[in-house]
């Protein structure tokens, strides 16, 4: 027997509930976890919230890392006292104790820390589509990361720099331009006090940027498709602060035949090879420094209230963690 947080109506971070809970003995293709670290990410808001509809009760997360406790029938490649990481659903990760699909499930190697790895997993193999899959980043590429002083944004920044792009980032304060610079965007915009797009065309000697990563949504999403060079790419992979308003297909042909997507982490990491691959792309880079990952700002499980209020309210750099 556990704790965990439950939620059982959706709401504000007040209904989130700290209570007993047994998640039982591993089925058919799941580990039970002893975890150690959560992650939270924005995704448990809106789960919280109601934006993103699932059947209530309902835990929350779906990042996290600790040790293998159980595991269950028919699953190979893991034994009790395996330190892991597992990036998937359901949602049940702000617990002490856990039930994962083993497929969904990582070894975690010897150079990455508990706290590391369950702050990284969602955002950094985020990161590593984008960069490698949505769209390829090569030298010589200008790239526009939104927040980019988050937890998915560091990374992107980091590693697109690494890449040889010029990075330009936007931020929500004044505070984050130097967190933000010092992670590899060359340019912060603080969006909340300058014309992005114009700034985005005079960085760019007018040209545009070949990339867009978004994850603000409605409030960014038209200026990101004006800040784009003609067939460029706009990935739209969250939407913090809401859904854009509809797109008509035409209208990206008007504006330089642009590309739209909305890309999702489980679409690129369908299979086991695939998540085995986005995961020791992750970790080779972690472990050799080119990406650091900003893990500073910890909770009590039991304060997860607390660490959705930060994160909401824009006071947050990096990566959130709950410590078990």
């Amino acid at each position: 027997m556990g704790k965990a947080v439950r939620v059982y109506e959706n709401g504000g971070p007040e209904v989130l509930r700290w209570e007993a809970f047994d998640p039982g003995a591993p089925g058919p293709g799941q580990l039970r976890l002893r975890q150690t670290a959560v992650a939270v990410n924005y995704r448990d808001i809106h789960v919280r919230s109601g934006l993103h509809a699932v059947p209530l009760p309902t835990g929350l997360g779906i990042e996290g890392a600790g040790i293998v406790e159980a595991v269950g029938p028919d699953v190979t490649g893991f034994r009790a006292g395996d330190r892991v990481a597992c990036a998937g659903g359901p949602d049940n990760a702000y617990a002490e104790l856990r039930l994962v699909p083993a497929w969904r499930t990582v070894k975690l190697p010897d150079a990455i820390d508990d706290r590391t790895a369950a702050a990284m997993m969602v955002r950094g193999m985020t990161a590593r589509y984008l960069l490698f899959a949505t769209y390829p980043v090569k030298k010589g590429d200008a790239i526009l990361v939104h927040s980019a002083a988050g937890g998915v944004g560091l990374i992107l920044c980091q590693w697109a720099h690494h890449l040889g792009a010029t990075v330009i980032g936007t931020v929500g304060n004044a505070d984050k331009v130097a967190v933000a610079r010092a992670n590899g965007c060359a340019h912060p915009i603080v969006r909340t006090r300058e014309d992005f797009v114009a700034k985005v065309r005079e960085i760019t000697g007018g040209r545009g940027v070949d990339v867009v990563y978004d994850s603000v949504g409605r409030d960014t999403f038209e200026g990101s498709l004006k800040s784009l060079r003609p067939r460029g790419l706009l990935a739209s992979f969250g939407e913090v602060s809401g859904d854009p308003a509809p797109v008509p297909p035409r209208r990206l042909g008007q504006m330089g035949s642009l590309f739209l997507t909305h890309p999702s982490l489980p679409h690129y990491t369908a299979t086991r090879a695939e998540l085995e691959e986005t995961a020791a792309d992750l970790f080779r880079v972690v472990a050799d420094g080119t990406v650091k990952i900003d893990a500073s700002r910890t909770y009590p499980l039991a304060d997860a209230a607390q660490a959705h209020r930060d994160l909401e309210s824009g006071r947050t750099t990096g990566s959130p963690v709950l410590i078990v």
